[in-house]
């Protein structure tokens, strides 16, 4: 059992092909030669996810965001994302993702997300494309929930993530049809009402977006980008002990979001 044999298993529930073309996933710090027999699970692969892994034993480290998006041009202590390729390395521990190729895939982030929500009939909104198994892939999807209110679906929405707390704004429509795109995704918003959902979950929401919706007239709420990502940890790690049960696998118990309300 080796990083490749990671590597290709990762190719085959999120292929390289789906991620948007910046993007940056596979092996990023690492051998791929290394045999692996313990793997920790975590969204980021931040410096404290680097010393949990070294503290457990791991072998690898399976992120869904990047250690590196850009080409650095040094690798030192002075950054924090140095500092974690310094210490991977000096603890031969393999740091690898799968980010917006999982964003898209089936099975990953966004149909996790839209499970997480009870989201019923789910669909991907707008496919890039289809797989070698001739399912659609592409970023967002959609689905249905029975008739509620916004004041009804929030508290679905909060408890079912588990975040601390919702940026919304609303239409004043019952939910009944709804879009959700984990992390980035509200730039989605006109995308998302033209293909007649009358609500949006997302995150990173910025004020002229919030202020689109409302003049639209569409529900839309900001989860965070980290409550809306995370959920898809349990769905890799439980992925991972099905293709390889002799592997050890956890999810990282210190990481979370670092955003606070006050």
């Amino acid at each position: 059992m080796t990083v490749c044999d990671v590597l290709t298993f990762l190719e085959e529930i999120a292929p390289g092909y789906m991620k948007m073309d910046w993007d940056n996933v596979g092996l990023l710090c690492g051998r791929k030669n290394k045999e692996v027999r313990r793997v920790l699970v975590a969204l980021d692969p931040f410096e404290g996810v680097c010393q949990e892994a070294a503290q457990w034993g791991a072998d690898l480290i399976l992120t869904h965001h990047p250690l590196i998006f850009e080409a650095p041009r040094a690798i030192t202590d002075d950054t924090s994302v140095g500092r974690s390729i310094l210490f991977l390395a000096r603890h031969d521990i393999a740091a690898v993702n799968a980010h917006t190729n999982l964003d898209c895939a089936p099975g990953g982030v966004n149909d996790v997300l839209a499970e997480t929500l009870g989201l019923a009939g789910i669909q991907v909104l707008d496919p890039s494309g289809t797989d070698e198994q001739g399912r659609p892939w592409g970023l967002l999807r959609t689905g249905t929930v029975e008739e509620m209110t916004m004041e009804q679906f929030l508290p679905r929405v909060k408890d079912a993530l588990g975040c601390p707390g919702l940026r919304y704004v609303s239409s004043g429509k019952p939910v009944r049809r709804v879009a959700v795109g984990g992390g980035a995704c509200a730039g989605g918003v006109r995308e998302v009402f033209d293909a007649g959902c009358d609500t949006f979950v997302t995150a990173d929401v910025k004020y002229n977006q919030f202020w689109d919706a409302r003049d639209l007239g569409l529900n839309l709420i900001d989860a965070g980008h980290f409550w809306t990502e995370n959920p898809v940890c349990r769905v890799l790690k439980t992925k991972l002990q099905e293709k390889f049960p002799e592997l050890q696998v956890i999810i990282a118990e210190n990481h979370t979001d670092c955003a606070k309300f006050w």
